[in-house]
């Protein structure tokens, strides 16, 4: 039986990832997780901005780069360029999510990686697929505001943008369904492909049920916090200390549960409330009633008792209490990670498990050039050439 600790899936696949902030990382983050060995490119001097960004940026880095190697790297300079073809001609994937226009300025657009490396891969991450917006700079928030997501949201007239980057999250993680794919048809055909994701289409992806709703009333769909009911409870609800817990009763089986498991017995038998759809028609008393029993108890009670019952229920977690969720921690959801600082924390595994291969950490996230020794030797180049291009700037930090 084979070792699935010792190789992971994607062992042997190299991968260059041109990238800033969350969606390339993301994309090269789940790649280097699967076991590609992923080569972080960076710009001289200091490498990747993203590095000291402060205020909500400060966790991108940390949170997107464990598993990976960096070259800091001047792609400006005739030297840094030629060091970039080597490394093209030793690689199965690309990754880039550069600025419109940015990457072919660079010299390495699809035609001329493609020209180096014919079985490369070339993943290229924008805001928009090609048509009238796709030289316009996006970003995860401005996307969410032309798609859709931020309207449905907030309660109308005000739009709301979801509390993380679940555009670049999302678009980076398309990114890897093209690459996998991609590099599927290579094995039959030899070639690489051109394999691209955006964050606007996206988020229409995002939109289609809300689409098709539209498309089936002819009525616009309302925001979610006026949103119609399809259940008849699926509410947050104020307990005893002050905290609140979402409780979600989505078949008269759960209601049936419910009812039995906090005592409600006279609910279970009130004739009006046998249905879901009898029970949606009398909310405007349930609710108020239900919210007035509920606000004598706990919420480690309701929780209890939902358990109990077994209908869903959660509680309204802050990211900060995740350290300690019991599920993930048991579960090995969390990864010990070194912060740039040096101290460690815990952060997310990808959410995927295949067969017993334990997709971990093997690598904190790199220093700028934490590789770049290395990986020049492996191309061919003395440490006496690597001094030299160091003291010319073509590779850092300085």
């Amino acid at each position: 039986m084979m070792d699935e600790s010792a190789r992971l899936p994607l062992t042997g696949i190299r991968v260059l990832e041109l990238s800033l902030a969350v969606m390339g990382p993301t994309a090269g983050l789940v790649l280097a997780d699967l076991g590609a060995e992923v080569i972080r490119i960076e710009p001289t001097p200091q490498g990747d901005d993203t590095r000291r960004i402060k205020g909500f940026g400060t966790g991108f880095f940390p949170a997107f780069n464990r598993n990976k190697r960096s070259i800091v790297l001047n792609l400006k300079s005739a030297e840094g360029k030629a060091v970039m073809e080597r490394l093209i001609e030793t690689a199965d994937v690309l990754v880039e999510n550069y600025a419109p226009g940015t990457i072919d300025r660079l010299g390495f657009g699809y035609d001329h990686a493609s020209r180096i490396n014919p079985r490369l891969i070339f993943c290229s991450l924008k805001g928009f697929m090609p048509g009238p917006y796709e030289k316009r700079p996006a970003l995860d928030e401005v996307c969410q505001m032309m798609g859709g997501l931020a309207y449905m949201t907030g309660p109308s007239g005000r739009p709301l943008r979801a509390g993380a980057s679940v555009l670049d999250i999302m678009g980076g993680s398309y990114g890897v369904i093209g690459i996998l794919t991609a590099l599927y048809e290579r094995e039959r055909t030899g070639r690489g492909r051109f394999v691209m994701a955006t964050l606007f289409e996206s988020v229409v992806l995002l939109m289609a049920q809300n689409m098709a709703v539209a498309a089936i009333t002819g009525q616009p769909p309302p925001p979610m916090p006026e949103r119609g009911r399809s259940w008849s409870v699926y509410d947050l609800f104020e307990t005893a200390n002050g905290e609140q817990v979402f409780v979600g009763i989505t078949s008269d089986a759960h209601w049936q549960r419910f009812c039995k498991s906090f005592g409600y017995a006279d609910l279970l038998a009130d004739g009006r409330l046998a249905t879901n759809n009898s029970r949606v028609d009398e909310r405007e008393w349930l609710m108020p009633e239900l919210r007035r029993r509920l606000a004598e108890i706990t919420k480690a009670e309701v929780m209890q008792k939902a358990e109990e019952a077994g209908i869903p229920f959660a509680p309204i977690a802050r990211p900060e209490e995740l350290f300690d969720d019991p599920h993930l921690n048991q579960s090995g959801g969390l990864l010990e990670t070194t912060l740039p600082d040096g101290r460690k924390t815990k952060l997310p595994r990808i959410p995927l498990r295949i067969g017993g291969y334990d997709f971990s950490l093997r690598n904190d996230p790199p220093a700028p050039g934490e590789g770049n020794e290395e990986l020049l030797l492996s191309l061919g180049l003395d440490r006496e050439r690597i001094a030299a291009l160091k003291k010319a700037g073509v590779i850092g930090p300085l």
